[in-house]
């Protein structure tokens, strides 16, 4: 094209090109899909009272911010223990983006999910897949799958569920973007693994007290140099509660 007199340039717009396609290329090169968490809280990182009670911590446009990133991934993550609690749809609410509801993944490595959970009941038009252990119930998978629910056994590493086969294997399935609402102990675990790769963190302001809830359990922070880091990409405000976006540092 040069050749013929015609300019061509290099590169152009090459960092928004590779944001857009993210997901594409961690998935091609680390094999499992780009893993974004998304936690709302109160002002000291609590996600329920000591009752459990959690909704609603955050706003109305806040929490319409949420249903748009759901639309924005390939699947939503949640673990058992919050599937559990809250018994959630994770469908994507917006007018006119019902049908960009990601498929719904729930880790739960012990099978905690009641056949009468939403999911369950809602599984035969909206896909959701449970990640299990490899020594779950054989039982109770076969109930969910006869429910609609594509479960999938995942090896154990140190007692625990392995994370990074788990991710790989949503990865094999073709995912490239996941979405991880909670709980605090999935969180936690993936962030002890270092597979998160983004985080939003949206802020209400009220303080709920140290018998709330945690956003993140425990994962063996030793001394405040062997937390994970971020960097701060962004900050927006949605009514009176705060986002802040974070991409890790490696």
């Amino acid at each position: 094209m040069r050749a013929g007199g015609i300019q061509v340039d290099l590169g152009v717009m090459a960092d928004e090109a590779q944001a857009v396609a993210a997901g594409f290329l961690l998935r091609v090169t680390l094999g499992r899909p780009l893993v974004t968490a998304k936690i709302a809280t109160s002002l000291d990182g609590r996600i329920a009272a000591h009752t459990g009670a959690s909704r609603w911590i955050t706003g109305p446009q806040a929490r319409a911010f949420g249903h748009r990133l759901r639309a924005e991934h390939d699947a939503i993550a949640v673990g058992g223990a919050t599937a559990l609690m809250d018994d959630p749809t994770l469908d994507c609410r917006l007018p006119g983006l019902a049908h960009r509801s990601p498929v719904r993944v729930i880790i739960d490595g012990r099978l905690s999910l009641p056949l009468t959970a939403q999911m369950v009941r809602t599984a035969s038009w909206h896909p959701t897949w449970v990640l299990t252990r490899q020594d779950s119930d054989k039982n109770r998978q076969r109930a969910l799958k006869d429910a609609g629910v594509r479960v999938f056994t995942v090896p154990i590493h140190d007692g625990q569920m392995d994370l990074p086969k788990a991710l790989a294997l949503l990865g094999e399935i073709g995912l490239t973007r996941l979405l991880v609402e909670g709980g605090g102990r999935l969180i936690a675990g993936l962030l002890g693994a270092d597979l998160i790769d983004a985080l939003h963190w949206f802020r209400a302001p009220s303080v709920i007290g140290g018998d709330g809830i945690p956003a993140i359990a425990a994962y063996g922070v030793d001394t405040p140099d062997l937390a994970r880091r971020f960097r701060r990409v962004d900050t927006l405000f949605l009514g009176e509660d705060l986002l802040e976006s974070f991409t890790v540092e490696r």
